[in-house]
């Protein structure tokens, strides 16, 4: 009885090791890009012979599983339709998908605004109705691939689900909603099937969709390539390595920091005197007064006269958003710490430390990367008791107590994270490289603002090395980051316009690539806007245009170049029929001081004149070149589609010193 259970147990052994083994991609539902050869790649025993059958033309592809047991084939795919059933048989056992589609197949990737779903943690406009309108779309088929991190290439695939799933209100919620609507307009206007592939993760950086053949093209990524390729097997031992290097990195950046003595803020006190410090207008980005690039600890204080009748009572400080930490006192003490950085911040004054007259405010901002300071607006920084207030908006003091740029890198754990380089193209992309694909839609650049000139190179370089993965010039569509943050009110350096401008140039300078502007829907205080649909549409009409050849409008006016004529500049634009002009300050011009002016502006046939009274001979002209620039302002063209931001000059911005 023994010896038999033990030969069954050996044949079940035999029978498993023979299995046909598919990726998720390979399933029930799927969809297969029209008209080309699409690869089906799976496992199964060494040197088996595998069958592929397609329904659609009963043809059979023979391949036989190398020495890892590995097999592909590729199997013409007709114009789209469907349902059809692939069969994949070996001589023990079959394999039969069932309910796929032939259409049109495209991958969803970035970061958060890419992930972002329907509903879960994202909820966009209108999101229940939405759902339940998903129902009506199941030709759309969806696939979402799991948070893998790898410092080394995987073919293995890990979807959040088994296979292809058709698209419901009951799958679609936690899908990108992005990609679906991109998808739907796809389809109301092909009628065809559409397949989406999501492979995304928020917060995430370009370079870590790279590999690292193409990255390497890049000196600046080098280092840490290397580093990433000897992490230890042991995740927890680097993380314990990390926690200490990260400790000794502040406790050198604390050593190192002015107005500090045996761990009291001396510039917090109510008496220090402040007198030679520099001026600054709070709220406003400290980037903008000479402190360009700057990272690091900067101080600001002012006085506020507190009324008779306020003293000796609790008072409320409302600061808005800080750009990233911030230690805020009040006449000395310390009355609130946050180390969020885009949370807005309202703290209470203790009542015994309100007194009549002046009283000081001192705050302490840790800006650890991009923009620094208060980010919200003039009305959002104020102190209060019960219903009265009074402003704080002015100018306030300031004064740098430490600069990062004069200490080394921060250390990176790059034990479980995203954010180094190539480590979710090696887990999230590697193992779909070779799956049939029309192109790829991008909404990604938030996390890359600091280094947004190099994303010049960073982007099209992300781009190529897919293509060549992909042995085809996929198309590529980029959404352009949306406004965000406090909205504009003076002409501004800005490290998301530059991040936009790299984003169009890449557009511009590299074949198959397309860009969608959002810069009239995003959110002052969320940076994950909630109108996806119109990202999805706005997408849709690039690609139903450039990829499909659709005769229609697709892009906002785009700037092709410019003349000086006396006082004032002429702009020219691409897609500008119908163009509309409202009031408001968008346009800005400097003369050769490079110091911008709002400019008075005028409409004539296609082009836009533009002049400021304060400059005699402007040489340069700037558009919606802001984090979040006056939307009520923006040109749109007669397709009602917005002017992409950009800039006649190419002075060094704020990112330019990162190679």
């Amino acid at each position: 009885m023994k010896k038999k259970l033990l030969l069954l147990a050996l044949l079940c052994a035999l029978t498993a090791q023979a299995q046909i083994k598919l990726q998720p991609m390979f399933s029930d539902n799927m969809v297969l890009q029209q008209k080309t050869n699409a690869p089906i790649w799976g496992e199964t025993k060494p040197g088996k012979q595998v069958t592929v059958t397609t329904s659609w033309n009963k043809r059979q592809y023979i391949a036989t599983a190398d020495p890892y047991g590995r097999f592909q084939v590729e199997v013409a795919t007709p114009k789209a339709g469907g349902p059809y059933n692939i069969t994949i048989k070996t001589d023990n056992e079959q394999r039969t998908l069932q309910n796929v589609l032939i259409g049109e197949v495209w991958l969803c990737t970035g970061q958060s605004n890419m992930e972002m779903p329907l509903a879960a943690w994202g909820f966009i406009d209108n999101y229940e109705q939405e759902i339940a309108n998903a129902d009506q779309y199941p030709r759309i088929r969806i696939i979402n691939m799991k948070h893998v991190i790898s410092p080394l290439p995987r073919t293995d695939i890990v979807a959040t689900t088994e296979g292809w799933e058709v698209c419901s209100a009951k799958t679609i919620p936690g899908f990108s909603a992005a990609g679906y609507f991109f998808a739907v307009n796809l389809q109301k206007s092909l009628n065809v099937p559409v397949g989406l592939i999501a492979t995304n993760w928020g917060g995430t950086l370009a370079e870590s969709w790279t590999s690292e053949e193409s990255l390497r093209q890049m000196p600046y990524f080098r280092d840490a390539i290397d580093k990433v390729k000897t992490l230890p097997a042991d995740a927890e031992e680097a993380n314990k390595k990390y926690v200490q290097e990260e400790k000794a990195y502040w406790k050198a950046i604390k050593e190192g920091e002015l107005g500090i003595e045996n761990g009291t803020y001396l510039w917090a006190a109510a008496d220090y005197n402040d007198a030679a410090w520099n001026k600054i207008h709070v709220p406003g980005k400290i980037e903008n007064y000479g402190l360009s690039g700057f990272d690091g600890a900067v101080w600001i204080r002012n006085i506020v006269n507190i009324p008779k009748a306020w003293e000796g009572h609790e008072l409320t400080l409302n600061l808005g958003a800080i750009d990233d930490e911030d230690n805020t006192f009040f006449n000395g003490k310390e009355i609130g710490h946050t180390d969020s950085w885009f949370a807005h911040r309202t703290y209470t004054v203790p009542a015994e430390l309100v007194k009549a007259g002046p009283n000081t405010i001192a705050i302490r901002i840790m800006d650890t990367g991009g923009d620094g300071g208060l980010t919200g607006n003039d009305k959002d920084v104020f102190i209060a008791c019960g219903n009265d207030k009074i402003g704080l908006a002015d100018n306030w003091k300031y004064k740098i107590s430490v600069d990062l740029r004069n200490f080394p890198p921060k250390p990176v754990n790059m034990a479980n994270n995203p954010n180094v380089p190539t480590v979710l193209y090696n887990s999230m992309l590697n193992p779909i490289v070779g799956y049939a694909l029309k192109g790829a839609i991008w909404y990604q650049g938030e996390s890359n603002v600091d280094r947004a000139f190099q994303y010049r190179e960073l982007l099209p370089i992300m781009i190529n090395d897919w293509r060549t993965k992909w042995g085809t010039n996929l198309d590529f569509y980029i959404v352009q980051l949306a406004n965000f943050m406090r909205q504009q009110t003076e002409p501004e350096e800005s490290t998301w316009a530059e991040l936009r401008e790299a984003q169009m140039w890449t557009a511009q300078h590299l074949k198959n690539t397309g860009i969608a502007c959002a810069i009239d829907i995003g959110l002052e205080n969320d940076i994950h806007p909630k109108n996806k649909q119109e990202v999805g549409r706005r997408l849709a009409l690039a690609a139903l245009a450039q990829t499909y050849g659709k005769k229609l409008d697709y892009s906002g006016p785009i700037y092709t170049g410019y003349e000086i004529e006396g006082n004032k500049i002429r702009l020219h634009f691409d897609h500008a029929e119908g163009m509309r002009l409202p009031e408001g300050n968008v346009f800005t011009v400097a003369g050769a001081d490079q110091k911008f002016y709002w400019a008075k502006a005028k409409l004539e046939g296609n082009t836009i004149v533009v002049w400021a009274d304060q400059v005699p001979f402007p040489v340069a002209a700037r558009y919606a070149w802001a984090n979040n620039p006056m939307t009520s302002a923006l040109v749109y063209n007669a397709a009602d589609l917005p002017m992409y931001p950009f800039r006649t000059d190419q002075w060094p911005g704020i990112t330019t010193r990162i190679k």
